[in-house]
């Protein structure tokens, strides 16, 4: 499991969250909402062990996540970041097949599980004849399932995500949304995803963490923290409810 106890985030001048304890457990899938800037990705980071908080700890099944190694964590949890750091100019599989490096055996590089791993990754995104293309040559939507690929075939139990759905069309939200789920009910295992779209809240997230931009933040089962009230709060401006119970999104009124 992966847990945080009374977390404090800052940055100069602003505290974006204090004393924050939550616990993100097998099973279990998480959207951190919020508006611009009141700390989504940092908080992101700070679970990832990216990143070390003002106060409290993150805990890594049991352990604090600074301590592990990192092909040590890197086995237990995957990252998919908002931006990348850099232009990689392989070929699709092998971009994804970086994600096989935490099980790689040494020496031996890469097996024959792993290359079948990355195609099985591939092909659950929709990219499976995109193998030998450049992935610099990809548009930004096909880079991002691509990198989402990637994250599959690392095969780690714990799943944090930085807005997975960005420069994605409506279908292969839905589709990448519904690949996540899938891993988090049928594998029991976790994902925590900083979202920006309210239409998908009520249809694939067990568990939310609000953080408001005051420095307060609720975190519970979707039911009880995605209420209108509170997401109108953390906005800024007014929302209609469309749909019920499972089936409820959240709509600017506009």
């Amino acid at each position: 499991m992966l847990r945080c106890t009374d977390l404090t985030l800052a940055v100069p001048g602003r505290v974006l969250c204090r004393g924050l304890s939550a616990h993100f457990g097998k099973g279990e899938a998480w959207a951190i909402l919020g508006r611009n800037g009141t700390g989504k990705s940092t908080l992101l980071h700070a679970l990832a062990g990216l990143s070390v908080p003002a106060a409290g700890r993150v805990e890594l099944e049991g352990k604090p996540v600074g301590s592990y190694r990192a092909r040590e964590r890197a086995q237990a949890l995957s990252v998919l970041l908002q931006i990348e750091p850099s232009t990689y100019w392989g070929s699709v599989l092998d971009y994804v097949r970086l994600g096989r490096y935490p099980h790689a055996s040494g020496i031996a590089g890469y097996s024959r599980d792993d290359s079948k791993a990355a195609q099985a990754a591939l092909q659950a995104v929709g990219m499976a004849d995109f193998g030998r293309r450049s992935f610099a040559s990809l548009s930004g939507g096909e880079r991002q399932r691509v990198r989402i690929a990637q994250m599959l075939a690392q095969d780690a139990p714990h799943m944090l995500m930085d807005e997975p759905l960005q420069h994605l069309d409506l279908r292969h939200q839905a589709e990448v949304l519904k690949l996540i789920a899938s891993r988090v009910t049928e594998r029991g295992e976790t994902a925590v995803m900083v979202l920006h779209e309210p239409l998908w809240l009520g249809r694939c997230c067990t568990h939310a963490l609000v953080l408001f931009g005051d420095g307060t933040a609720i975190a519970g089962t979707a039911a009880e923290v995605l209420t209108r009230e509170r997401l109108e709060r953390a906005y800024g401006c007014a929302l209609t409810q469309v749909g019920a119970g499972a089936q409820r999104c959240f709509l600017p009124d506009v």
